[in-house]
């Protein structure tokens, strides 16, 4: 079999579940969740389950009380951040070491180009490689680009290798909800079914115009891209760069006075500025989330007049969007974000 350019995903399995495990080996499999401050009577949501957990039907994002209910007999922890980055620093180093390309994409995740003729082999190896210099447990889906070798990560989960490509993408894919195509979710999904539209074969067939005309003149046609298994297939060392910085806070009593909540906002804008300042770019635009009782969750932002990391101007601009809303309900959760323009481009 001759040599081709291949697009491999690599995706650690319960990445944080798994860290936490390593560092208390006690806890190999029983069911684990990590969120919050690790106390599940306290407003916080899941940030990782064990597979252990997850067959009570515990996932990512859950309030830990609900997880608390479905698994009693679970190990709640606090999420621990830096120790999750220094992990997955090492696993990175150690993809680097193998004869290909890395993109990184996430803590847990990243993309790999290769020229080989046997892809399967330098799936194993990239497993094998990360088991034993890290520990830690992998599986790698094989692509002809990014868009399936993502998907085809699900397929090969847990700790498994699985090849999806233009020649078994019908096959695989044809019958599925549009739910398994990377990037869309329940709100479109729902937005399809109201044009006909429930399967991935369906939205092939579909007419890019009636999607554009249905979801916008760039997003439409994407959509029927994906279902055709369209997607990017080069892969690039070039370091990742945040495109925003962020802080949030749950509230274990609900906020209702709106002198609480600009309170609250101006103290995670603080520390948003100061992030924005470590990171040596400033912001061009703010944005404040509220999550109202019981749990309606809204976004609104604001530009700056100019670009800027000083804590006034980002506490003003965070002032600014919350006057967008209209707060008639207590509110259980606050966040900030500053958002950075697109970074220079390098001299030629």
């Amino acid at each position: 079999m001759s040599e081709q350019d291949w697009v491999l995903h690599v995706d650690l399995d319960q990445f944080i579940a798994a860290v936490e495990v390593a560092r208390r080996p006690g806890l190999r499999g029983r069911p684990v969740v990590v969120g919050g401050n690790g106390d599940p009577t306290q407003r916080a949501v899941v940030a990782t389950a064990s597979y252990e957990a997850r067959e009570y039907g515990v996932h990512s994002g859950m309030p830990l009380r609900v997880a608390a209910r479905r698994c009693p007999d679970a190990v709640f922890l606090p999420s621990d951040a830096p120790a999750y980055e220094a992990v997955s620093e090492h696993v990175m180093t150690v993809l680097r070491g193998l004869p290909v390309v890395v993109e990184v994409i996430g803590w847990d995740e990243a993309f790999l180009g290769a020229r080989t003729d046997d892809p399967e082999a330098l799936a194993a190896l990239v497993r094998s490689a990360v088991r034993e210099e890290t520990g830690l447990s992998c599986s790698v889906g094989i692509g002809d680009n990014k868009l399936r070798a993502k998907l085809a990560t699900g397929f090969a989960k847990p700790a498994g290798v699985y090849r999806l490509t233009a020649d078994n993408w019908v096959e695989v894919m044809a019958g599925r909800p549009v739910t398994a195509l990377w990037g869309i979710g329940g709100r479109t999904s729902a937005k399809l079914a109201d044009l006909g539209i429930r399967t991935v074969a369906e939205l092939a067939r579909s007419d890019p115009a009636d999607l554009a005309a249905r979801f916008g003149p760039a997003t439409g046609p994407h959509f029927h891209r994906l279902a055709l298994g369209a997607g990017d297939t080069a892969v690039s060392a070039t370091p990742w760069v945040a495109r925003s910085r962020g802080r949030e806070t749950t509230f274990q009593q609900d906020l209702t006075s709106i002198e609480e909540i600009r309170e609250q906002v101006l103290v995670l804008a603080r520390r948003v500025a100061e992030d924005v300042r470590a990171e040596g770019r400033p912001a061009v635009r703010v944005a404040v989330k509220v999550r109202f009782v019981p749990f309606f969750t809204y976004t609104r932002s604001v530009t700056l007049p100019s670009p800027s990391g000083e804590e006034d101007a980002i506490g003003r601009g965070a002032l600014a969007a919350l006057a967008k809303f209209e707060v008639t309900r207590a509110v259980r959760l606050l966040g900030v974000r500053a958002e950075f323009g697109d970074p220079p481009a390098e001299a030629g």
